[in-house]
């Protein structure tokens, strides 16, 4: 479980963190959407070994999602059971695909900042917290990568 740590921030910070939350949050009127473990095979790396085969990555992805119309109330109201009045994951899944496969890239910290801009493209995505690990660098450790957090303003 993760656990937002206000406490040792500096008040401007504090401030934020709070209007962007990190989970779902009825008072923000926000809900937490997230891919887990989407294992895709990419070219990716700088060394030239990483260039000769696709080695794979495992993506996470958690989304703070506004709730159009969901007014500050003690439960959340029930919407229209209609897909187009929330985030469509088939969406955001298909997105990753499609950034993965597009061609070599050399950092996982740059394919981690195309999926957050992927992601923040859509007005309703207040915050994107992705992970991407390589799982086969070293045979002892289960795997390496970067984890970044990314805010629409």
């Amino acid at each position: 479980m993760r656990t937002l740590m206000i406490a040792f921030r500096p008040a401007a910070a504090q401030k934020t963190a709070m209007e962007i939350p990190t989970y779902a949050d009825l008072a923000q009127a926000t809900r937490r959407m997230f891919i887990r473990d989407l294992v895709l095979a990419a070219s990716i790396g700088v060394y030239a070994h990483e260039h000769a085969s696709r080695q794979r990555v495992r993506i996470n992805v958690e989304l703070a999602v506004r709730d159009e119309g969901m007014p500050n109330v003690s439960r959340a109201a029930v919407g229209a059971d209609d897909l187009t009045r929330v985030v469509d994951y088939e969406v955001i899944v298909n997105n990753i695909r499609a950034i993965v496969t597009a061609g070599h890239i050399q950092l996982v910290e740059t394919l981690a900042e195309r999926l957050a801009e992927s992601c923040l493209k859509d007005a309703r995505i207040r915050r994107v917290l992705v992970r991407v690990e390589k799982l086969d660098v070293f045979a002892d450790a289960a795997a390496v990568g970067v984890e970044i957090e990314r805010r629409n303003i």
